[in-house]
């Protein structure tokens, strides 16, 4: 009985109730503020640490399944395919947000980004997609597992920057954005972790295998 309701929340099921949650707190905090250009100002800011979380979770999945092998952690990476979707979902209303704010205060909107930041913004988006699209079984499957892993893999490593360099740059005028930088460098420490331990494990298991080839 536990197990089965451990296991209830988990594939599309959990992406459904965290899309529903996601929608539901966006739609709340631009209420308080009657849907006006704070309020929208508002959801902007909070979709974007809730994808933050949910990025960080879905990047650190295998990591912490290898470092720490336990229920939660081998549940995380069962489901880091669906934490990923559950973060573009967080990350599409992010953009609404932002088209929102843009359409409604245009020299607001202007003095808050940068050409950079909507390029190498527009970058992420493009692999967020292409990522989401991929992370079914069929589309997958067409892509192939070599192309699935440079594309999936190229495009976690630029979201890790894009993030880094969207809270660091707002560092100097606002202090307390140092503590987002944390949780990314926590993830990426997790995962350059996990690689060694990994390769510490192969090499015995490849000089035993080539001692064995050499009796």
């Amino acid at each position: 009985m536990a197990e089965r309701r451990h296991n209830w929340v988990e594939g599309w099921r959990l992406v459904s109730l965290l899309a529903l949650v996601l929608a539901g707190l966006s739609l709340w905090i631009g209420a308080m503020q009657q849907f006006e250009v704070e309020g929208v100002r508002m959801v902007v800011r909070f979709t974007a640490r809730s994808s933050l979380l949910l990025f960080c979770l879905a990047f650190a999945a295998s990591s912490l399944a290898r470092l720490w092998p336990a229920a939660g952690t081998h549940w995380l990476r069962r489901n880091r395919r669906y934490i990923g979707v559950s973060f573009a979902i967080s990350h599409g209303i992010h953009a609404v947000a932002i088209i929102c704010f843009a359409v409604m205060a245009p020299p607001l909107f202007m003095e808050a980004t940068s050409p950079a930041s909507l390029i190498f913004g527009s970058i992420g988006y493009a692999f967020i997609i292409a990522m989401t699209i991929t992370s079914f079984d069929r589309t997958a499957t067409i892509l192939g597992p070599r192309a699935w892993r440079i594309l999936h893999t190229s495009g976690i490593y630029y979201l890790w920057v894009q993030f880094m360099i969207s809270f660091g740059m707002r560092v100097p005028q606002m202090p307390n954005y140092v503590w987002f930088l944390l949780p990314l460098l926590a993830v990426m420490t997790l995962r350059i972790a996990a690689t060694l331990q990994s390769r510490r494990l192969r090499v015995p298991n490849d000089t035993a295998a080539a001692s064995r080839t050499s009796d």
